[in-house]
């Protein structure tokens, strides 16, 4: 694993000091170990950058203007979320007879066969949790992708490191190759109005015989003085 130096001042005053810090073109940050007291820190931002805008992990010797050097690694950087620059970083002390856990990038080399056949690459683990000693921290975990057809994948459970754990879950899918997208060929409007509707359920109960239709229609149409005679035969009997 690749070691960086960072040159890093021992910074006095927090909080209400790293405004101005930011203002001056450095980045405040914090060194902490097991054991040992935190230390408060600034450092450039052109110190940082092999640290931050990089594919690999690193080894940190930290060197203080006040002497001391320490070991330790990049565990978080913080970020301005309007300019994206970072504005706070956390180094963690590492001792060389004891374990530590990190994440490590993930790079992909090789050109899938499945891809070549029309599939689409999914990377969907770019870091991969691990813990083992510092001497045997990977700069990076590499992944053959040449072999992976179409419905292929790599799951954690298929990366094998010497001297290091992996902590992410077994079942994991770190990259797969998945077939390429269908989209639906819409139906011409052409074949939407020549399609026979559907005939309308008949109502049980509810039609009438033709003749008995008949029937009603002329008693509703029976002539208005076929209805004076009657009362005037009425009259007559009576009398």
């Amino acid at each position: 694993m690749a070691e960086v130096v960072l040159q890093a001042e021992v910074r006095q005053q927090v909080r209400k000091k790293a405004k101005r810090v930011r203002q001056a073109g450095k980045i405040p940050g914090i060194y902490y170990c097991r054991g040992e007291e935190n230390i408060n820190v600034t450092a450039t931002v052109l110190g940082l950058k092999p640290l931050i805008y990089t594919s690999q992990a690193h080894l940190v010797s930290l060197k203080l203007d006040d002497g001391q050097t320490k070991t330790c690694i990049l565990r978080t950087v913080q970020y301005d979320p309007v300019t994206d620059a970072p504005v706070h970083f956390d180094l963690q002390g590492v001792k060389t007879d004891e374990e530590l856990t990190i994440e490590v990038p993930v790079l992909l080399v090789g050109a899938a066969k499945g891809v070549k056949d029309g599939g689409m690459m999914q990377h969907i683990m770019h870091r991969l949790r691990v813990s083992c000693l510092p001497k045997h921290i990977p700069d990076h975990i590499e992944i053959n992708v040449d072999e992976l057809g179409i419905n292929d994948s790599v799951h954690v459970k298929d990366i094998t490191l010497e001297n290091v754990r992996l902590l992410d879950n077994a079942g994991t899918t770190i990259v797969a190759v998945v077939p390429p997208t269908v989209l639906k060929e819409e139906v011409p409007a052409e074949a939407v109005v020549a399609a026979p509707t559907a005939a309308e359920p008949e109502v049980i109960g509810k039609s009438k015989k033709p003749e008995e239709g008949e029937e009603a229609a002329s008693a509703k149409k029976e002539p208005a003085g076929t209805k004076k005679e009657a009362a005037g035969a009425k009259k007559e009997e009576k009398k």
